[in-house]
């Protein structure tokens, strides 16, 4: 049903392909050098109407397509699809969580093991949470309404 009330769309598909390529293509530099807030920051860019109503199977196999042979961030893969995959999916309409993980074994070591995926409405869409990782910490959408708004928590 939703793939019908988009055929007749096919840009919409191809503007979206086009945009998520680029965003993983361009998101070395943008991160580069960036605080944990400021990265969760760019990944809240844009308005939840930019791509309206695009089904979450195509965003997500979008997605896929545009973060596999990296060029850089090869050892980062699941952070580059992670924080585009979340940006589209709340570009899109989403309320997606993005969840980051560590390796318990590996925290006391010099090289710690971390992980990262997105789920909307609690199903994992992009990447999958591994066995024997805890998870630290989850960024969520902010609701609809609240889009664009700053609050002051002091």
């Amino acid at each position: 049903m939703n793939a019908d009330r988009h055929a007749g769309r096919p840009w919409q598909h191809w503007r979206l392909f086009f945009d998520i390529w680029l965003a993983a293509r361009m998101l070395p530099f943008r991160i580069r050098g960036k605080s944990f807030a400021q990265i969760l920051a760019a990944a809240d860019n844009g308005t939840a109407d930019d791509y309206p109503q695009l089904p979450l199977a195509v965003i997500s196999r979008y997605v896929r397509k545009a973060v596999r042979n990296p060029v850089v961030m090869r050892d980062r893969r699941c952070l580059r699809a992670g924080l585009v995959g979340y940006e589209y999916l709340r570009r899109s309409g989403y309320q997606p969580e993005l969840h980051f993980a560590v390796d318990e074994a590996t925290v006391d070591s010099n090289r710690l093991s971390a992980h990262c995926w997105v789920s909307v409405a609690g199903e994992e869409v992009i990447n999958r949470h591994k066995d024997g990782q805890v998870t630290i910490y989850v960024h969520r959408a902010a609701a609809p309404g609240l889009q664009g708004k700053r609050f002051d928590l002091a």
